[in-house]
């Protein structure tokens, strides 16, 4: 990636909206604006001669023509977003509009961004290290508070500061090491090995402690999927209604009315829920419900647990047994719906599951479900200080490889083997560590993850 040339993107969504902006970054960023801008009033000026961190009112002039009227914030190097300076454009929303003064900075010199350069300049320029990027994209698609905080604990640098003393640890190992392989008439004494191994214990013990928060990073970040499934009209769809506060899925006495599946997330005690309402399961009548079943039994698959939904009101039937017993192997939730009838349903002793008692028509029972889902998917309290090292699946890759080096490591010294085994797989693990806050990383890795950002960032 060139960074002597200067970009720019639409940084807001595109879309009819109050406003627009469309950032510059790079060391042409003032002489580009200046051809684009012509300030109106005294207390204006054009960008190459504004003070840094200073807005100033006039329009975009294309070929002679006024394009809008806008706001031009100026921010100089190295006080920025990328460390280079550092030019936004405010105008008014809409597609057009910002086009046009997109379209009027490219012209005068700028190129277009791709996708995740901005950021990416700012790792590269040192201003973030790589899961301070990361958390970037974290803030941006985070559902819930929760998933907000811990995004913004990773870009204030609690992960990467818990990473660079790891790694730290294990350079000051290496070094010591390689200084006895370079001196081999210097054995290691067995003190020395000693503070060396129970160094790296600490460090394979803290690796645990960040592994063990890899499945609850990756619920805040993607969220985790519930299938609600259950015969026709046990209420499926309103126990969804009930569960987003709202009315998104259609609610009828007649059976078979989902004919397909539905997607929602719902924010359940601060978790990122993707409820999917699911056809009914029973033999269709028809070609859209065959294909609505294929469905919900594809999205079955990929669940991670299953509201089982019951009508109460009903007995029980040889359909519920079959899915009672086609669900056994998955984490599921019992919910008798509609207990604001009377009680028909026995459900049969035995079964390795939660039972809820819920009445869809008025919401009784739905807090208490809330609840139990939680409790289901997230074991124990939610601290805040978990909150700061909430590992994602890249940075639990990297220090899996890191901690089997390690281990290697302390086998290798233990046994006495030769020094240059410890020192290979010292470097491995070092290697390893060192990719989650990209000390060493590839091109291909850049690519791969900010190519996941959107344009104007």
């Amino acid at each position: 990636m060139m960074l002597d040339d200067t970009i720019a993107a639409i940084a807001t969504p595109l879309g009819e909206g109050g406003l627009a902006v469309i950032r510059l970054s790079g060391p042409e960023a003032l002489v580009i604006a200046d051809k684009s801008f012509q300030p109106i009033g005294k207390s204006s000026a054009i960008p190459s001669e504004a003070l840094t961190h200073t807005i100033h009112y006039g329009k975009i002039v294309r070929n002679g023509q006024s394009v809008d009227e806008v706001l031009v914030a100026v921010m100089r190097a190295p006080r920025t977003l990328t460390r280079e300076d550092v030019v936004e454009i405010t105008c008014h929303g809409g597609l057009l509009p910002a086009k046009l003064v997109l379209d009027t900075v490219l012209e005068n010199g700028a190129r277009l961004a791709e996708a995740g350069e901005f950021t990416k300049r700012a790792f590269l320029n040192g201003r973030i290290d790589l899961a301070q990027a990361e958390a970037v994209t974290d803030l941006i698609h985070a559902r819930t508070e929760l998933a907000l905080t811990a995004a913004n604990e990773q870009l204030a640098g609690k992960l990467s500061q818990r990473i660079n003393l790891l790694r730290d640890d294990l350079i000051k190992t290496l070094a010591h090491v390689e200084a006895h392989i370079d001196f081999p008439d210097e054995d290691i004494s067995p003190d020395t090995k000693g503070q060396l191994v129970n160094r790296l214990e600490r460090g394979v013990q803290f690796m645990d402690e960040l592994l063990r928060t890899s499945n609850e990073g990756q619920i805040l970040r993607r969220g985790i999927r519930a299938a609600i499934v259950g015969r026709p009209n046990a209420g499926k769809s309103s126990l969804l209604n009930q569960l987003l506060g709202r009315d998104r899925a259609i609610v009828s006495p007649i059976p078979g009315t989902t004919r397909d599946t539905i997607e929602e997330t719902a924010n359940v005690r601060g978790l990122p829920v993707i409820f999917v309402d699911t056809a009914g399961l029973r033999e269709a009548g028809d070609e859209i419900e065959v294909e609505g079943i294929r469905r919900s039994r594809e999205s079955l698959a990929q669940a991670e647990f299953i509201l089982h939904v019951f009508d109460a009101s009903d007995a029980l039937t040889k359909a519920d047994e079959n899915y009672l017993a086609e669900f056994a192997d998955k984490k599921r939730i019992l919910v008798r719906n509609k207990m604001d009838l009377s009680a028909r349903l026995i459900l049969p002793k035995g079964i390795d599951a939660k039972i809820m008692e819920v009445c869809c028509l008025t919401g009784k029972g739905i807090e208490g479900l809330k609840d139990t889902i939680k409790e289901l998917v997230w074991a124990g309290e939610i601290r805040a200080e978990m909150l700061q090292v909430m590992i994602n699946s890249r940075h639990q890759e990297a220090l899996t490889r890191a901690r089997k080096a390690t281990q290697r490591t302390i086998e290798a010294l233990l046994a006495n083997e030769t020094l240059e085994l410890a020192a290979m797989d010292l470097r491995i693990a070092t290697n390893a560590v060192g990719e989650i806050v990209g000390k060493t990383t590839t091109e291909d890795l850049l690519d791969s993850i900010f190519s996941q950002f959107c344009i104007g960032k």
